[in-house]
């Protein structure tokens, strides 16, 4: 295994570790609501559901689907004023409900009634992890971290890279600083050797960097430009401020001769301690150095970081009475060279294990490395909202890998274009540790397609195209264009889709799709909707009864809403309806059972608000209007006997 610099600086710095959606059957009263839900129409489903409230329906089952029917549409206002009535109305529902309405809460910013209810959560999970105070270690989620399938990173080792210690990467503009044990003289010193590892002691250097395309090219290699910083000690992990005039670096606890720091000057327990310090940039060199003044020669502080507006110092510190080996500090930087007390960053980040490398991204994520919470060996790099303002609850995520390994990696930046450094000494690297740059980018895909007219197969435009996943959510939901045309921009890879395709007085068309692992390709896709009025009838698909019955079932009912939507966008347009059957059994006793039927379906319309002078008349007329030979005496099939078997919507008014 290959000597990682950083066991000598961490031994310096310790001394003492969403559930998809479930299907429900329909509850009785709601068939059509559910019907309607079951097929991701959301806007229909929550009318009806919405009616059978104002009828006195306050079922677990409606209240629940109001709120899932918002959800699924980001209504979140909506979606978490229906899943509060449910959670409150019944202590024993599912989990799922408690843990949805937290999810609105946080996006209706309700941090701290979404805190209260995490809590609540906790209690009622049992066994559910989504939230939870510890990680648990399983095999699984080993397997999880090590997972890269879906993880889209690409990482290079530096050219800059030695056969000696290279890490810390820190850049500044258009130039990258590191720690690294390299050394330009052909005969080493013995002396200039450090015992540890026989490697020359640490120095900081820097590179100037060159763009040329989307390559980015290092220059030559240059101790850091100063004739202070550097001493035959160690110096390492440094960060610069925002304007470039100050840094804070690393170093042993150096006493001083004149301006230079020229030896280790031990604590009690005879260890040299590192501590921190300040340089300040004039005329081009880092000079006036300055000790910061809560640096102690019992214990070290190190692994400097800044936050975004430069006002607070972050560190790793070995001092005692906090929470393990090395735990994570900051403290406030004042003015005239003064500072606040430093302060433990607590016990969420903090462990009895040792926590080192902090850095703060311009949007106030912590990255830090740590050798305990739930990692894969040795040092791990995590990120975690701790620092972001009004964050509800405190989370830490191991990066997993490529950043991880289960070799030492540390020293974690990244800027806000998603490219940065990290430190590794895991194998297939040139030296015992070495800097790895990274550009962080998402599998993203193309979608698109056109919009048909079933029956003319002539672009339809203006229709309502949802891209959903497969939990029925809604993600996302454009119009097409003049041509029919539409398109999804960047879809992601290996994940499973329903397109759906809607329009007014249109028969909606959807197709299931998954994506592949191919980040750029596209997908080309077409919807045919099929037209509600054909030839001065509205045609919806076959509606059906039970047997010798002529109430309205729960998919009759379905196909009867594609009525009521027509006879809306129409309010001047007028029917008839008319209700055959097929020539088995008595021809009176057709005629009659068909009527019953016709009626049947004109009191279901009125029933949903339309008005009676709109339906001129509903009859039956049994068997006496076939649409082929099944008639009395002939021998015909089942699906012969169907055509028959039909209702017929036909429009009377020119006007409409």
């Amino acid at each position: 295994m290959k000597k990682s610099f950083i066991l000598i600086v961490a031994v310096l710095l310790s001394i003492g570790s969403v559930q998809a959606q479930k299907k429900e059957k329909p509850h009785k009263g709601t068939e059509v609501a559910d019907s309607f839900f079951r097929d991701y129409a959301y806007h229909q489903a929550t009318e009806l559901y919405l009616e059978a409230t104002k009828k006195g329906d306050s079922s677990e089952h409606v209240i629940k689907r109001l709120g899932d029917s918002y959800y699924n549409i980001s209504d979140v206002k909506l979606a978490s004023f229906w899943y509060e009535k449910a959670i409150n109305k019944y202590p024993t529902i599912n989990t799922e409900y408690v843990f949805k309405y937290i999810q609105t809460l946080r996006s209706l910013g309700k941090y701290e009634e979404a805190s209260e209810w995490i809590e609540k959560f906790k209690q009622r999970s049992g066994k559910d992890g989504r939230i939870k105070d510890d990680f648990a270690y399983t095999m699984e989620k080993h397997e999880e971290l090590l997972d890269t399938e879906r993880v889209y990173v690409e990482y290079k080792n530096l050219d800059i890279n030695t056969e000696y210690s290279d890490f810390g990467a820190f850049k500044q503009g258009d130039t990258l600083y590191f720690a690294s044990t390299r050394v330009k003289d052909s005969i080493l010193d013995k002396k200039k050797l450090y015992d540890w590892n026989q490697e020359p002691f640490l120095d900081l250097f820097q590179v100037s960097l060159t763009q040329e395309g989307k390559e980015i090219i290092y220059n030559e290699v240059q101790k850091i430009a100063s004739e202070t910083v550097n001493t035959p000690l160690h110096e390492s992990s440094l960060a610069i401020t925002s304007d470039g005039k100050t840094m804070y670096f690393t170093s042993d606890n150096g006493s001083k001769a004149g301006s230079k720091r020229i030896k280790g000057k031990r604590g009690k327990d005879g260890t040299v301690n590192l501590k921190l310090f300040k340089a300040t940039l004039v005329g081009g060199k880092w000079g006036n150095i300055k000790e910061l003044p809560f640096n102690n020669k019992s214990y070290s502080n190190g692994s400097p970081a800044l936050s975004p507006d430069g006002k607070t110092l972050y560190f790793a510190s070995d001092r005692e009475g906090f929470y393990g080996g090395t735990d994570l500090f900051k403290v406030e930087i004042l003015e005239n060279d003064k500072y606040g007390e430093p302060e433990n960053l607590g016990g969420k980040i903090n462990t009895p294990g040792r926590e080192n490398f902090p850095y703060i991204a311009k949007d106030s994520t912590l990255y830090f490395s740590s050798d305990a919470h739930l990692n894969l060996g040795l040092y791990d790099i995590f990120e975690s909202n701790i620092l972001k303002k009004n964050q509800s609850s405190i989370e830490i995520k191991n990066l997993g890998a490529p950043y991880n390994s289960s070799y030492d990696d540390f020293a974690f930046t990244i800027d806000s274009t998603n490219v940065g450094y990290f430190s590794s000494n895991r194998p297939g690297g040139k030296g015992g540790d070495d800097i790895y740059s990274f550009g962080k980018f998402e599998c993203k895909q193309l979608f698109k397609g056109y919009t048909k007219d079933k029956i003319s197969l002539e672009p339809l435009p203006e229709s309502t195209i949802k891209l959903i996943d497969e939990t029925g959510k809604v993600l996302e939901e454009i119009t097409s264009d003049e041509n029919g045309y539409f398109e999804f921009k960047d879809v992601a890879c290996d994940t499973k889709y329903t397109i759906l395709g809607e329009k007014i007085i249109y028969k909606p068309d959807s197709k299931e799709f998954t994506t592949s692992s191919t980040t750029g390709e596209e997908t080309e896709m077409e919807l045919f909707l099929e037209p509600l009025i054909q030839d001065g009838e509205i045609v919806i698909n076959p509606i059906y009864f039970d047997l010798n019955k002529s109430n309205i079932r729960t998919d009759a009912a379905y196909e009867l809403e594609n009525i009521v939507v027509v006879l809306r966008t129409h309010p001047k347009m007028t029917i008839k309806i008319e209700s055959h059957s097929d020539s088995r059994g008595r021809a009176a006793y057709n005629e009659k059972l068909s009527d019953r039927r016709a009626k049947s379906t004109r009191d279901y319309l009125f029933s949903r608000g339309i008005e009676t002078q709109r339906i001129e008349s509903a009859i039956g007329y049994g068997e006496s209007q076939p649409l082929n030979k099944c008639v009395d005496g002939v021998k015909c099939t089942n699906a012969e006997y169907d055509v028959n078997r039909r209702s017929k919507f036909i429009i009377t008014s020119d006007n409409y």
